[in-house]
């Protein structure tokens, strides 16, 4: 009973109990990933200002875009005003399976 009135009352405000609006306000952790290096802790060390790291992503190459680590699109960067961006070219679909 008590769930037929909580549909009731959702239905009534445009809203149902199964409505992605619910999660629209919840921070997620965007990450634009230009590209990856492994080195040692000794070259890490030897670094200094000025210094170039050599990423594995060739500069034609898409970027990988992330959500909360999980990749989402690939993109192009781009300059805005003073910043750089992201145009997505392709967005990732994936099964979330439910648990």
């Amino acid at each position: 009973m008590a769930d037929d009135d909580e549909n009731a009352e959702a239905q009534e405000d445009g809203t149902s109990p199964n409505s992605v609006e619910a999660v629209y306000d919840v921070p997620i952790e965007m990450t634009a990933v230009l590209g990856t290096a492994t080195m040692k802790v000794s070259q890490l060390l030897k670094l200094g200002r000025g210094a170039v790291v050599e990423l594995n992503q060739r500069v034609e190459q898409e970027i990988e875009l992330r959500a909360n680590d999980r990749l989402i699109a690939r993109g192009d960067v781009v300059v805005v005003e003073e910043h750089l961006g992201v145009t997505m070219t392709e967005i990732i679909k994936t099964n979330i399976s439910k648990t």
